[in-house]
């Protein structure tokens, strides 16, 4: 299937996706341990970097909002972009002190260690600008990422583009994507993260982001699908369940054997986010979404291993997701 493009969505982009991109490294033995490493090997990572990986090489206009440092970090986060299919327009260069996130994977799916070091990380450094308004006023979506949030002027930036998206009516999509570093404490964050779902459309996360969020979830759910708003909450190995008013969709895995850890939750995400869009079937969506999920987690990578849409037909052909999604 190919998914939206400017003349099926209307718009010039099918997703903007704000957030962090960077570089991960891996130790080159599998399964091995990054304090015994003698080598790495390099791939694009980062929330929204991924995301916004999975969504190009998914066929979709896609493009990141972020800043990149002025060094060969960020040289090689803008070359891998390119290598996935996303268009750069809207990616800032920090000031000279701001450093392009580097994070350290191992690549075992037990007792799997990923160090990040973000300090004074350029990504919290982009700014709301004309530009980017004018780009999501022509976009069918707009993707959040929590890292985004945390500190200024990126949390203030993000805000401003929410409350644009929802005046031009550009779908917004909030990924929790909580990562503990950085935040100042769980109650800043939640009075955070509670703003920014009120002006978002669609709240991505799993069980322990949720609890970040509110400590009543089932509340939460009625309150917030009684708006007409939608919440996904991501189960692992369990599949997802997809909250919406009147409804509640359950889904199972694609059973591979993984690999790694990571890297599945931004793969669903930008799936679910391409195939919806072209489709506006959750069933069909959310099948596409775990099948890359599956895909990923069973691969060295992250952003350099999202699927096609051909890779995720064939493993669709192979197996079946298991349990079936059904509406509950």
């Amino acid at each position: 299937m190919t998914k939206a493009t400017a003349s099926n969505s209307g718009t010039t982009w099918q997703a903007l996706v704000i957030g962090r991109a960077g570089m991960d490294l891996y130790p080159l033995e599998e399964g091995g341990k990054t304090r015994d490493a003698l080598g790495f090997s390099a791939d694009m990572g980062g929330s929204a970097g991924n995301i916004a990986a999975a969504l190009g090489r998914a066929g979709a206009q896609v493009g990141l909002i972020t800043a990149l440092s002025a060094d060969a970090v960020g040289d090689f986060v803008r070359q891998r972009l390119a290598e996935t299919n996303v268009a750069q327009n809207y990616i800032q260069t920090s000031e000279a002190s701001g450093r392009t996130s580097l994070a350290l994977a191992e690549v075992r799916n037990h007792d799997c260690e990923v160090v990040i070091y973000r300090n004074n990380a350029a990504d919290l450094h982009w700014q709301y600008n004309a530009a980017v308004a004018d780009a999501i006023a022509d976009s069918a979506n707009l993707i959040v990422t929590g890292t985004s949030l945390i500190s200024e002027p990126s949390r203030s930036a993000t805000l401003a583009a929410m409350q644009q998206a929802r005046a031009k009516q550009c779908k917004v999509w909030l990924d929790l994507d909580y990562r503990p570093w950085n935040w100042p404490d769980q109650a800043a964050t939640r009075q955070i993260y509670q703003q920014a779902a009120e002006l978002a459309n669609v709240v991505v996360g799993n069980q322990e982001e949720f609890a970040i969020l509110t400590d009543q979830l089932t509340e939460f759910i009625k309150e917030f699908t009684a708006q007409q708003k939608i919440m996904v909450v991501k189960g692992g190995a369990k599949g997802a369940n997809i909250y919406m008013p009147g409804k509640h969709l359950q889904t199972g895995i694609y059973p591979v054997t993984a690999l790694k850890p990571y890297g599945a939750g931004d793969a669903f995400l930008g799936n679910l986010v391409a195939d919806y869009t072209y489709t506006q079937d959750w069933e069909q969506a959310v099948a596409a979404a775990s099948a890359a999920a599956a895909l990923v987690v069973a691969k060295r990578g992250c952003a350099s291993v999202m699927p096609t849409n051909t890779e995720i037909r064939e493993l669709q052909q192979e197996m079946t997701m298991t349990p079936s999604a059904k509406w509950v």
